[in-house]
């Protein structure tokens, strides 16, 4: 009975999302994007152009059949960066995120299971970072580190964790008063099983929801650094680069940038559509009447 149970309530959840159309197209959005960083390489005409190779006789050359998205100055094909770009650009904005609620992981289980003055410590920490400008701690941490993508990288980890241990500090507040957890803890349940078996999996929706819609974020903010030249280094062909490297060319060449641009609105755009989605989908109010 109790896997029947489960098995309507997998379908259910499963039409739920079907019929949501707005998770649908950021789903199909996303998986696109993941082909494009997958087999960007091979499915490519020109993939030799997103090292350090030029075509001055194709220089600055407008969108055609021959350069989907035209050339930039050295003549290398825009088309051919851009797809390319993919797998920088979604690569490194999912590192940062995976990385940032790792940390958020560890610190809020420790800061909302132990309470006292270990949650004390950990969120003063938390809210210095918070208080502070979202883009301004990675544009000064990558100006100290140095310009470059590994390095801008690292910048926007050690900005980002705060607001998942905010995050997921009131969840495990909410979880740890449950029944269950008072029941765990009477049959003799031991602290780490209690935190990783017991009280995080019960507290992972909003994280979930929040790291969906972060990676956009993440896009954008690595977009950021590489456009102001503190990310990836030229000739590097990361989304961010490849809009400033065109910037000065605008608007006699506006294909340079242009589409670029455009891969990181689609990206965040289809990223956050899928967050509000889930949003919507573990609301446990609205969970079987989006669509």
């Amino acid at each position: 009975m109790d896997r029947l149970k489960s098995i309507i309530h997998s379908n259910r959840s499963l039409q739920a999302i079907i019929r949501n159309k707005t998770m649908k197209f950021g789903i199909i959005v996303v998986l696109i994007l993941f082909f494009f960083a997958a087999f960007g390489p091979l499915i490519v005409p020109y993939p030799e152009d997103q090292g350090k190779v030029s075509h001055l006789e194709d220089a600055l050359q407008p969108p055609s059949l021959k350069h989907l998205f035209g050339t930039d100055n050295l003549g290398r094909d825009i088309f051919s960066r851009t797809i390319i770009g993919t797998r920088i650009s979604l690569g490194v904005s999912l590192l940062v995120v995976c990385s940032s609620i790792l940390i958020g992981i560890i610190l809020g289980l420790v800061a909302g299971y132990f309470g006292r003055w270990v949650e004390t410590v950990i969120m003063r920490i938390t809210d210095v970072f918070v208080s502070i400008p979202r883009l301004l701690l990675p544009v000064a941490f990558s100006g100290v580190l140095g310009p470059s993508l590994q390095n801008s990288m690292l910048a926007l980890i050690i900005t980002w964790w705060p607001w998942y241990v905010r995050l997921l500090v009131g969840e495990i507040k909410v979880t740890k008063e449950k029944e269950y957890i008072e029941a765990a803890k009477g049959v003799g349940v031991g602290v780490f099983r209690m935190l990783f078996r017991h009280i995080l999996p019960n507290s992972m929706s909003s994280l979930v929801v929040q790291g969906t819609l972060d990676i956009g974020w993440a896009i954008m903010m690595c977009g950021t650094l590489g456009f102001i030249g503190l990310g990836a280094q030229p000739p590097t062909p990361e989304w961010g680069a490849l809009v400033a490297s065109g910037r000065t060319y605008m608007p006699d060449f506006w294909w340079w940038s242009t589409f670029p641009g455009l891969f990181i609105f689609i990206a965040v755009m289809g990223f956050n559509m899928i967050g509000d989605g889930l949003r919507d989908f573990l609301d446990p109010k609205t969970r079987f009447q989006v669509g």
